[in-house]
């Protein structure tokens, strides 16, 4: 199944897709700003032949649901509504930590690591997802 994954911001929304094996998981994008950001989403879903969703959900380090998380939890409704395709949810706890770390050696300026960090997250999310569901 070719998946979405989604790390939801508030100045910049990380995407990333899985190829249908679910084998191969790459950054795809960053979308700057919240302005026709479902609208994106949509023509990338249909444009990658997307057939489900993984929303990143920030936990708190206690499990805890915060006011991002309650963002999110509105934005993955929002979503499902529109494009009519299973949305899942995923916990993305150090997902952007790990995004960092993999962004490290590699031969960028800081400016340019930021530009793709969000990417890069979102293809962590929809590891551990893949990875949770392959378990």
């Amino acid at each position: 199944m070719r998946y979405l994954a989604i790390d939801f911001g508030s100045k910049r929304t990380g995407l990333a897709i899985c190829d249908p094996s679910e084998t191969f998981v790459s950054p795809y994008k960053v979308v700057h700003g919240q302005k026709s950001l479902i609208e994106k989403i949509e023509n990338i879903i249909h444009s990658e032949n997307i057939e489900a969703v993984v929303v990143g959900l920030p936990l708190n380090m206690d499990d805890t649901e915060g006011p991002q998380a309650e963002l999110v939890f509105e934005f993955a409704e929002k979503l499902k509504d529109k494009i009519n395709l299973p949305v899942h949810l995923q916990d993305e706890r150090l997902t952007s930590y790990a995004a960092e770390e993999k962004l490290k050696p590699a031969d960028m300026t800081v400016g340019k690591q930021k530009k793709r960090i969000d990417a890069v997250a979102a293809a962590e999310i929809l590891n551990a997802f893949l990875d949770k569901n392959k378990n």
